[in-house]
């Protein structure tokens, strides 16, 4: 599942628990993610999923909850 993926891929790089990683988790907010983390983020999703991220999307990506729903349209 998606979320499940993302959820371990979040939690491994921001060191966090997984089980604190929901679809309501702000990047920058919650796990203080940096311009630097949120570009090292996306460089994984785009190997993990096999996507590309355009800039401005990767923009709009403000929660887990965005990437979950980003990232299933993307493999749709």
């Amino acid at each position: 599942m998606v979320l499940e993926q993302i959820r371990e891929l979040v939690s491994k790089k921001f060191k966090v628990a997984a089980d604190k990683v929901t679809l309501e988790t702000r990047l920058r907010e919650d796990l203080n993610v940096d311009s630097l983390d949120a570009v090292e983020l996306v460089m994984e999703l785009e190997d993990v999923f096999d996507i590309k991220i355009q800039d401005d999307e990767a923009q709009a990506l403000k929660t887990v909850g965005d990437i979950v729903n980003f990232v299933s349209a993307k493999k749709a």
